[in-house]
């Protein structure tokens, strides 16, 4: 079994909260000959929207994400949890094991949820953050290479960056690498990817973590962690960013346009 490919749900813990169903929907993406499944959850006022991709073998219910997700909106970010494969190919998947390495496929339907938020009403004006997660980490990368002026940070947990391949140093947005402390070979490939980027690049290791950051305390490290990283890098795009209307042209309601 290759290194690190699925990140399978753990048992949920009593103490920690998931979800908001009251902020929350599902929505549906074309991309292509297959429609992505996804979990948006936009608080009032928020200041971004943050898009994750989950590990292989995982889904958009993946509690480790949804805690996280659900820290991000508590501090005025959106969230949408997608799932990068439909049904029939997670069905593959599960036997083959294919699909959850083809980055560039993962990477592709990213950017075409990252062009959708920029549609949409709620989120046209927002800036995108990606959160990827295991092989994910590596999609959100080579999708931030392809969007740099709609993406405004990065978080990788527990991920794979090295599998954004050539697209590394092409990344300009700020990336957060966090990994667990007793993920010895995941530290060491992260480092090296970490060496090839151009961008403000930080790692975070979560001191005694495994890869699924299932110890007590670890989890909430990896939320806090990215929702400061997240949370700056929204307020420095929307500081930064021309006055402009949902289509971008200038002389219209203020606004955060960053496609």
């Amino acid at each position: 079994m290759p290194l690190h490919d699925h990140d399978r749900d753990s048992v949920l813990r009593a103490d920690l909260p998931y979800g908001d169903d009251e902020i929350e929907r599902t929505v549906s993406i074309p991309a292509g000959p297959v429609t992505l499944e996804g979990t948006l959850g936009v608080p009032a006022s928020a200041i971004g929207v943050v898009l994750f991709a989950h590990g292989s073998g995982s889904s958009r219910f993946s509690p480790r994400n949804r805690y996280v997700a659900r820290t991000l909106r508590e501090a005025g970010l959106g969230t949408l949890l997608l799932d990068l494969l439909s049904r029939t190919e997670e069905e593959i998947d599960e036997v083959t094991r294919h699909h959850r390495f083809d980055i560039r496929m993962l990477a592709d339907r990213l950017v075409i949820a990252i062009d959708w938020l920029a549609a949409q009403a709620d989120t046209a004006s927002l800036p995108v953050g990606l959160f990827g997660a295991s092989t994910g980490g590596g999609a959100a990368l080579v999708a931030a290479a392809e969007r740099p002026r709609r993406v405004a940070a990065v978080v990788s947990r527990g991920g794979r960056p090295d599998l954004a391949g050539d697209a590394l140093p092409r990344v300009q947005a700020p990336t957060l690498l966090i990994v667990g402390g007793r993920d010895d070979v995941v530290i060491e490939l992260n480092e090296q990817a970490r060496s090839q980027m151009r961008a403000d690049v930080e790692m975070v290791i979560v001191p005694d973590a495994t890869h699924l950051f299932e110890e007590r305390g670890a989890l909430e490290h990896v939320a806090a962690a990215a929702r400061d990283w997240l949370v700056t890098y929204a307020r420095a795009a929307r500081a930064n960013a021309p006055r402009a209307s949902v289509s971008g042209r200038p002389g219209s309601a203020p606004g955060t346009h960053l496609s």
